[in-house]
């Protein structure tokens, strides 16, 4: 059985409860099949954000980077906390009635407090970051230069409070006297779909590259 997230009640799922889960295999599955995080903070005259940002999960902890001097970077330099989730889109339900569209999706929420990496730790991540996007990649790349290293926060968020919620299931929820209303009804499914990669020549402009077939990203 895999292990399961120390939930407390604040964090946990109050509506639809039996579509929630708080075992790591449920979020980790989740948390690797996305590439983007919402993460929302609070900042210093009590306003609202919520920034889409690449993340990478490494273990139990969930990484993503920032300019030191946007908002979310100098948020988390001073340990505010903070709500990251990500939702992966699996279908949309079409039912016989407005009320009961809907969509089936998974997704995750990780509540706690943040803090910046630092030193050795901080390069291994950025480069973990990488690597998720191309395992090995990291390694054939120019090595990043100290004002790079400086204008870069990477940023620690402990999967600890973690929630997911999976709504599963082919078919909508009607009610059973809209059965017979002439509408179609039904489920769309929807798919991420990767495309074929363009490589970069310097010698020629965006709008004249063609899509090149081949071996990704590397020579």
């Amino acid at each position: 059985m895999s292990e399961v997230y120390p939930t407390e009640k604040p964090y946990r799922v109050r509506r639809t409860p039996d579509r929630a889960h708080y075992d790591k295999e449920t979020v980790h599955g989740i948390l690797d099949e996305g590439l983007v995080a919402h993460v929302g903070y609070v900042g210093d005259k009590g306003e609202p954000h919520v920034i889409p940002i690449f993340y990478a999960r490494r273990g139990d902890e969930l990484l993503f980077h920032a300019s030191s001097k946007s908002g979310l970077g100098l948020a988390a330099k001073k340990g505010v906390s903070m709500c990251a989730t990500v939702t992966l889109i699996d279908s949309i339900v079409y039912a016989r009635s407005g009320f009961h569209h809907s969509m089936k999706f998974r997704s995750v929420a990780a509540h706690g407090p943040t803090e910046l990496l630092t030193g050795d730790d901080k390069l291994s991540a950025l480069d973990f970051m990488v690597d998720r996007l191309e395992p090995g990649r990291a390694a054939h790349l120019r090595p990043m230069n100290i004002q790079e290293i400086k204008a870069t926060h990477v940023v620690r968020l402990m999967l600890d409070q973690v929630t997911a919620k999976v709504s599963v299931g082919d078919a909508p929820n009607e009610e059973p006297e809209d059965l017979s209303w002439p509408v179609w009804a039904g489920i769309v499914p929807v798919d991420t779909v990767y495309g074929v990669p363009r490589q970069h020549d310097p010698s020629v402009s965006d709008a004249g590259r063609p899509a090149l077939a081949g071996p990704m990203f590397r020579k």
